[in-house]
């Protein structure tokens, strides 16, 4: 029996013992999901054991080193760890942008005390953080943004507005973008961290058009923040942000990967009805759920493939908006999917029997999959100049 044989059996004999029954249910609402961090309520004891029992082992970040909180595992390793999770339905036990995009970024960029400060952090889910990137008039042209950071010898002063700032009003901290040299564009940019209690932070919650409002507007007046907080050389943050967002948009492209869940197709048998085949009793609907699930499994197995390759040092640079490109188109079909085949009742949206309209509103908020992290259009021109070679207009 070869070593990952060996550990696969020992993945899935720990996995037996710890996994409480109860985190290895579908996701059914964001209250399902564990974002931790200081202000954090578990909803239940199963949801706080799972955290902790994979916080011991490293599993939250598995194949990060010991030193900063991980199991350090290898690259095959990590792998059949996922492949374990995924096959007994288990919850991630923590959901964080500290672990998808901070924590890359530092272990790329950080000094190494910033790595042993914030790493270990986030791994145990001390720390919920959030992103301060886009402002009004610099989204897709990120780096006109105009938020600045005052030298004052052992510290900046910031002041500016960010605006898309994922769950700011829940989080703990920010890693955010602040123009230091307002004489470069681009090397004019510096990454730095800081707490969201910090005097002169605030926050006001936007209104989506599904009626949840999970972005923020967020402002810094007068700001403080120590020298010590900046994340790789001064002025060049763009370097970081650049790195950062490729992780992002990879994450933003799990979206594509749904919940786990069955085929939409067997999942709509109840709606719908069968007919005396036992399929789903509309044929041109039953076409197209079939053609989603088998484009479901090839983003699946694209996903697969690209991860092992960023994973082992071989992926293109622009893999990442390939994958957020797919996986957001392919997660709003899939919401068009579940409106069409639930007809007038999906359109409802306050009762208890809907929860609260809970396909309504995850539908109407998939529009935003196509703007966040770079819009799709971005997407597809970096892919066309960087992966197809094309010549630009």
């Amino acid at each position: 029996m070869s070593d990952l044989d060996q550990f696969r059996l020992d993945v899935r004999e720990w996995l037996e013992a710890n996994c409480p029954a109860e985190m290895r249910e579908p996701v059914r609402g964001e209250d399902d999901v564990c974002w931790s961090g200081r202000n954090w309520t578990f909803k239940n004891e199963a949801q706080k054991q799972w955290l902790e029992r994979c916080v011991a082992k490293g599993y939250t970040v598995p194949d990060w080193p010991t030193a900063y909180g991980g199991a350090g595992l290898s690259a095959g390793e990590a792998k059949i760890l996922r492949q374990e999770m995924a096959r007994i339905n288990a919850r991630p036990p923590l959901s964080s942008f500290g672990i998808w995009m901070l924590g890359p970024a530092l272990l790329q960029f950080g000094t190494e005390e910033q790595k042993v400060h914030y790493l270990g952090q986030i791994a145990r889910g001390e720390i919920r953080w959030c992103q301060g990137y886009s402002e009004p008039g610099s989204g897709s042209d990120l780096v006109s943004l105009q938020t600045f950071g005052e030298d004052k010898g052992d510290h900046w002063v910031v002041n500016g507005q960010k605006i898309w700032t994922s769950y700011a009003d829940k989080c703990d901290w920010i890693f955010c973008l602040v123009r230091t040299d307002k004489t470069n564009k681009y090397q004019g940019i510096s990454f730095l961290l800081f707490d969201m209690e910090t005097p002169g932070v605030t926050t006001k919650p936007i209104k989506l058009i599904s009626g949840n409002s999970p972005f923020c507007e967020t402002f810094f007046d007068n700001v403080v923040v120590p020298k010590e907080q900046i994340v790789g050389e001064l002025n060049r943050g763009w370097d970081v942000a650049k790195y950062l967002l490729g992780h992002e948009r990879e994450m933003i492209s799990g979206g594509g990967l749904g919940d786990g869940a069955p085929s939409l197709g067997a999942q709509m048998l109840g709606s719908i009805g069968a007919n005396g085949l036992g399929q789903l009793d509309d044929g041109l609907l039953r076409a197209e759920l079939a053609q989603f699930d088998v484009d479901a499994l090839a983003f699946k197995a694209m996903a697969e493939r690209f991860t092992d390759e960023m994973k082992s040092g071989k992926g293109h640079p622009a893999q990442p908006n390939m994958m957020k490109y797919a996986g957001t188109e392919l997660n709003k079909r899939r919401h068009e999917l579940v409106m069409a085949g639930n007809g007038s009742d999906a359109l409802e949206w306050e009762s208890e029997a809907s929860k609260g309209g809970a396909k309504a509103r995850n539908w109407l908020r998939t529009k935003a999959n196509s703007i966040e992290g770079g819009t799709s259009e971005v997407m597809l021109n970096v892919i066309a100049k960087r992966i197809l070679d094309l010549p630009g207009a």
